[in-house]
C-alpha cells in the first residue's frame, strides 16, 4: 500500500506558496489560487492532517550570527558491529554545530552538515567533537562556497 496522496493543481499551488512564504494567511493563499479564504484554510488543513505539511521552519541567516563556513562531511563508521547507529546518530544530534544528519546509502553512512564560525573554528569542531563519536572511521569533508534554495518536485 502507497503512502501517496492525491494532490490536485490547486494543493501543488498551494504547498509552492507555503515553500516560498509558511507564513501566508488563508486569505493570501485563497486570492493566489483563485479560492475563498475558507476554501483555501480547508485544503491547507487537509494537507497538514494527511501529513503533506510537517510544520513551519525559520531560516536563519548564518553569516550574520557570525557562522561564516558550513561543511559537508561524509562520514563513514569503522566499527558498524560494535557501535550501533542509533548511539552514533545520538552522540552527533548531540553537537551544536551539526545542523543535519543524513542517514545515507553510497561511499559515506552519514552526511552531516556543520556550521562554524571559521575554518578553525571547524577544526576544533571536528578534532574536539565529530572524530571522537562512538566508531567514526574516514571523514571526507566539502565546504560549501555558494547555496541556492530550489522548491523541489510539487
Amino acid at each position: 500500500m502507497s503512502d501517496r496522496i492525491g494532490l490536485d493543481d490547486t494543493d501543488r499551488a498551494i504547498l509552492r506558496l507555503l515553500m516560498e512564504d509558511a507564513d501566508l494567511s488563508a486569505s493570501a493563499l485563497g486570492k493566489k489560487v483563485g479560492l475563498s479564504q475558507p476554501a483555501a484554510w480547508r485544503r491547507a488543513q487537509r494537507l497538514q492532517e494527511q501529513g503533506v505539511l510537517t510544520g513551519r521552519r525559520l531560516d536563519l541567516d548564518l553569516a550574520k550570527l557570525g557562522f561564516g563556513v558550513t561543511v559537508f562531511l561524509g562520514v563513514k563508521l569503522g566499527t558498524k558491529g560494535r557501535v550501533s547507529l542509533a548511539d552514533f546518530e545520538r552522540a552527533v544530534s548531540a553537537i551544536p554545530e551539526v545542523q543535519t544528519v543524513e542517514h545515507v546509502l553510497g561511499l559515506y553512512d552519514y552526511r552531516l552538515r556543520v556550521a562554524a564560525r571559521d575554518i578553525a573554528d571547524f577544526e576544533r569542531v571536528l578534532r574536539r567533537r565529530i572524530m571522537t563519536l562512538p566508531g567514526v572511521g574516514n571523514v571526507d569533508a566539502n565546504v560549501l562556497l555558494s547555496e541556492e534554495r530550489l522548491s523541489g518536485p510539487i
